[in-house]
């Protein structure tokens, strides 16, 4: 096997434990709200300073991704935020649970996806949308079996919900280790063509209308989905019954089996029409957010548990469409050496901006109803179709 696939195995592994460390605080969070004794809006709070420092923080992790070593910024990455969810599971306040799985984790998870992303670029210049989508597969897979395995482990007693951030943030950290020796130093792209500075690459991408609208997008779509992964099992609990563990493996694994398929498709399709349509790739961010807008709203009002997990899977479908192509579609349209700057300032403006989800979401359903506030998602995917369709047209039709 050619190194650029084993360095896709490696970074594909970490991803898995990014995404799926994610998905524990989800699967687990009416234990979590119990045990600290906190309201909806306070738990949910926990996710939008992740999320926040998240976005924050990528921008900068991205720049310096083109400056630097990228190995290194994906070794310390992904060894940071996994000694954060390590020490979430020790935590006794929801003050604490901020600083551990909301900035400790944040901030680590942002050096990781940028530098990754940016060397599998680099080694895949041909293959580009198929071996991203391969990473993105290590998304879906992670937060299933990250998820399961922790709703399953929270009906351990009252502080069994401990169990999943003190396992999987162990491994992680082991992980990291594993890394340092394996993937192999890579040269900043920087150094090939002269040192980039924050400023310098954000003003390459605020002068391209289309990058800004792409991460307007973005933004919609992460919206959707941290609010998606924060209240889903929580919603299945009390509409229909179900238990922890169960509602924690239903609420992503139909969802993500769905966006298997379509990652694959929409990864396998663009890849082939791209040197004869070159505007392939935001078609197909565009058809997958539109699509998913139906099943959005099945999902949120559907009468029962098998008809919730249909739409689940049928949203995942269309969602992994969009995933497809999400970061092949600004590598199109931006210099090669700022692909990890660029790619942190758009994962900036997303994660901000999806911060507000597992608040705003929370006061909803305390004001209405789980169902409402979950089908108040699909309106976000509609207006990130029409801004994607905007991008379509400036960088393509106009050009």
């Amino acid at each position: 096997m050619s190194y650029k696939w084993r360095a896709l195995a490696l970074l594909w592994v970490a991803f898995f434990l990014q995404q799926g460390t994610r998905q524990i605080f989800g699967a687990t969070l009416s234990s979590i709200q119990g045990s600290l004794g906190v309201s909806a809006a306070q738990i949910g709070m926990v996710a939008t300073v992740f999320t926040f420092a998240y976005g924050l923080s990528v921008p900068f992790a991205g720049v310096t991704a083109d400056l630097m070593n990228r190995k290194w910024m994906v070794v310390s990455g992904v060894f940071v935020f996994c000694l954060g969810i390590f020490a979430s599971g020790f935590v006794a306040s929801l003050g604490m649970m901020l600083v551990t799985y909301g900035f400790l984790n944040g901030i680590g998870q942002s050096f990781y996806y940028p530098s990754a992303t940016s060397i599998i670029g680099e080694l895949h210049s041909d293959t580009r949308a198929t071996a991203l989508s391969i990473l993105q597969m290590g998304l879906y897979a992670g937060i299933i079996g990250c998820s399961a395995a922790s709703g399953f482990l929270a009906e351990g007693g009252a502080d069994g919900w401990r169990v999943p951030f003190e396992l999987f943030g162990g491994i992680g950290v082991l992980w990291a280790v594993a890394l340092a020796f394996l993937l192999k130093n890579t040269r900043p792209a920087a150094a090939q063509e002269g040192k980039a500075s924050l400023r310098e690459a954000f003003a390459v991408f605020v002068a391209n209308p289309s990058a800004v609208m792409l991460a307007v997008g973005l933004g919609m779509m992460i919206y959707v989905d941290v609010g998606f992964k924060t209240w889903m099992p929580n919603h299945l609990q009390e509409a229909f019954g179900v238990a922890k563990g169960s509602a924690a493996l239903n609420a992503v694994l139909w969802h993500y089996l769905g966006a298997f398929i379509g990652v694959t498709l929409g990864g396998r399709i663009s890849d082939r029409l791209a040197s004869r349509r070159p505007s392939v790739r935001m078609e197909t961010n565009i058809a997958g957010l539109v699509c998913a807008v139906p099943f959005i709203v099945w999902m949120a009002c559907a009468p029962s548990l098998v008809s919730c997990c249909v739409a689940m899977a049928l949203f995942g479908v269309f969602r992994g469409v969009y995933d497809s192509n999400l970061m092949a579609s600004l590598f199109d349209i931006i210099p090669q050496r700022y692909h990890a700057s660029g790619a942190g300032i758009m994962l900036s403006f997303g994660f901000v901006f999806g911060s507000t989800s597992p608040v705003v979401l929370g006061l909803v359903k305390e004001g209405f109803s789980s169902s409402v506030s979950l089908a108040s998602l699909a309106a976000f995917y509609l207006v990130g179709a029409g801004v994607i369709a905007a991008a379509r047209h400036h960088a393509f039709h106009r050009r």
